[in-house]
């Protein structure tokens, strides 16, 4: 049987693509290479789950997705976050496969942030 090899893309709406675009790349480092918005990931897990239609989790009732983004130091990442005005839920979350917390990218998007065990 065939499967897919790995995550390849995310696409989503936005009302000013390209200032969300720089958002992303300066804030959390995703950049695009040679011109080209492909941007080169650690690898590592990827967790892919179909969540509740209702649920809160991801924040605004409308928003039907959420990112989640390993990180290497969860706490460096935040500082540096805050320093940059950058809205920080002030839940945290510590599991036995690792820390969470959550940011708000400038469309009020609810971004996971995930450092591994």
């Amino acid at each position: 049987m065939e499967k897919v090899k790995g995550f390849g893309g995310f696409f989503f709406r936005a009302r000013n693509p390209q200032a969300l675009n720089e958002w992303y790349a300066t804030m959390l480092g995703i950049t695009p290479e040679n011109g080209q918005s492909v941007w080169q990931q650690e690898a590592g897990p990827t967790v892919f789950e179909a969540f509740p239609a209702d649920t809160d989790y991801f924040g605004r009732a409308e928003q039907g997705f959420m990112l989640n983004f390993r990180v290497a130091n969860l706490d460096a990442l935040l500082e540096q976050l805050h320093k940059a005005g950058v809205r920080i839920d002030q839940n945290r979350q510590d599991e036995s496969y690792g820390r969470f917390a959550w940011i708000y990218d400038p469309e009020d998007n609810k971004i996971e942030l995930w450092e591994p065990r």
